[in-house]
């Protein structure tokens, strides 16, 4: 199975950016676990802190991979943008986010892209990704 991994604003500093909320790992130590955890599949990774970036990564992988993980980060709260690209491809995208978006500040826990994503997980931390790559796998 394909799966495309897109990590949105921001995500770019994990291990460096409010440890007590997104922990010490840097996201492409945690994508190397996945990848030995997932021989068998798959696994690319993208980021930008660019809306249009993430979009257009949307449409191009949307048609190929079979599934997108993707952590929109604050577009999530904010893009309409990004909730019509999601529903402009065939392929299944589950919404991650690593904190718990319900035990932060009020606008967290309004998901502008969530009504066209398979599944959202949250506050898992980086195993949210290994909960949305397991989701991905069971169902197809």
């Amino acid at each position: 199975m394909k799966i495309l991994i897109i990590n949105g604003p921001n995500l770019n500093l994990l291990g460096k950016r409010e440890p007590e909320v997104y922990g010490n790992q840097t996201f492409e130590s945690y994508l190397d676990e996945l990848q030995k955890r997932y021989p068998t599949h798959t696994l690319a990774y993208f980021q930008s802190n660019v809306e249009g970036e993430l979009i257009t990564k949307i449409q191009e992988a949307g048609f190929t991979a079979e599934g997108i993980i993707l952590n929109a980060g604050g577009y999530t709260h904010t893009s309409v943008a990004l909730a019509d690209a999601i529903a402009a491809v065939p392929a299944p995208v589950i919404e991650v986010h690593i904190s718990n978006v319900f035990k932060r500040e009020d606008f967290r826990h309004v998901s502008m892209i969530g009504k066209n994503c398979r599944g959202s997980i949250s506050g898992f931390g980086m195993d949210s990704y290994r909960l949305a790559i397991e989701s991905l796998v069971q169902t197809g």
